[in-house]
């Protein structure tokens, strides 16, 4: 199945990766679920990841992203970042909000989801800065406004970015081989870029640790590792 899908991007004119929290497992990145462990896993998601929650404990949301952010500068690119980023003609989407791919040298990055290493005026005056993922900040306010400062990353009941959704709506219509990279396709409206991919013509390469809502439309499913599996699809001959 490998065999066949080299085949298929060698014949590709425009290829987009889409990937999800399985791209970074490896590295040591888990979803907001389960990383960083301990005394987090008894929090529920929504008082950590969401408007309400920042509203009600934003001290308890910061300093949640404190320790995520701290696990995240710690993590290093594994084979499956780099050797995306070693395909420069290769657009990636993706939901993930860590900064690996930027790390392992990939320049086309649509970051769906938004981006843990930057915080942004929760008022939407359009202050932003980036943070130290060694040493993050605190709870503190915006210099422009007074409001408070938050992680720029989308929570629950927000939007996705209109300039990253159109971006990576138009580059999954334009591609002719869409690469679903570590995604359980469950969370919309990003796993509807598949289908986007599909309805116009693409050919879907799965790769997967385990059958997901992907599977139906990949035209290859690869299982395994993406850090085994995604540096044999691109080795160069």
């Amino acid at each position: 199945m490998i065999d066949t899908a080299r085949r298929i991007l060698a014949d590709a004119r425009q290829v987009v990766s889409f990937s999800g929290a399985g791209l970074s497992a490896e590295s040591g990145v888990g979803t907001f679920r389960d990383a960083p462990q301990g005394m987090w896993s008894n929090y529920d998601p929504m008082r950590l990841a969401s408007p309400e929650g920042f509203a009600a404990d934003p001290g308890l949301v910061i300093d949640w992203y404190a320790a995520r952010r701290r696990t995240v500068g710690n993590a290093e690119p594994n084979p499956a970042h780099v050797a995306l980023a070693g395909r420069l003609d290769i657009v990636h989407v993706t939901q993930n909000v860590d900064d690996l791919l930027h790390r392992a040298g990939a320049r086309q990055v649509i970051q769906l989801h938004g981006r843990i290493d930057a915080d942004r005026c929760h008022g939407d005056c359009g202050y932003a800065e980036h943070v130290d993922m060694a040493d993050p900040p605190g709870l503190r306010d915006c210099p422009r406004c007074n409001s408070p400062l938050r992680p720029a990353v989308v929570w629950f009941g927000e939007p996705l970015p209109p300039d990253a959704w159109d971006a990576a709506e138009q580059a999954c219509r334009d591609c002719d081989v869409l690469i679903v990279i570590g995604t359980s396709a469950v969370v919309y409206p990003a796993a509807g870029l598949i289908g986007v991919a599909k309805a116009a013509g693409a050919r879907i390469i799965v790769v997967n640790t385990q059958p997901s809502e992907a599977s139906p439309l990949a035209d290859v499913e690869l299982l395994g590792p993406a850090g085994e599996i995604v540096p044999q699809l691109l080795a160069q001959e």
